[in-house]
């Protein structure tokens, strides 16, 4: 139970960040809120890969996954940034 809690914390910060690195710009949060969403767009980006019929038959790290909780983290980070309205600011 306590490793499953972990690995969903150390996917999360991954696919967080990923998400973070492939929007435009500059995010404004923090990295609790990234954890969060990362792991809840992993947690949809897998589900979702498996319900459309995506099966891994042989093994290993599963890609397609990945990439889609990548962009689902990305889709709930701009979701969140919108609702709290929070973005970085450029200085000139």
């Amino acid at each position: 139970m306590i490793g499953t809690i972990i690995g969903a914390i150390v996917v999360g910060l991954i696919v967080g960040a990923l998400a973070r690195l492939v929007m435009p710009g500059k995010q404004n949060i923090g990295v609790i809120v990234t954890v969060i969403l990362g792991a809840i767009g992993s947690f949809l980006g897998t589900w979702v890969s498996y319900k459309l019929g995506y099966s891994n038959q042989n093994g290993g790290f599963k890609i397609i996954p990945f990439l889609v909780g990548i962009i689902f983290a990305v889709i709930l980070i701009a979701g969140y940034l919108g609702i709290t309205g929070r973005r970085g600011t450029r200085t000139r």
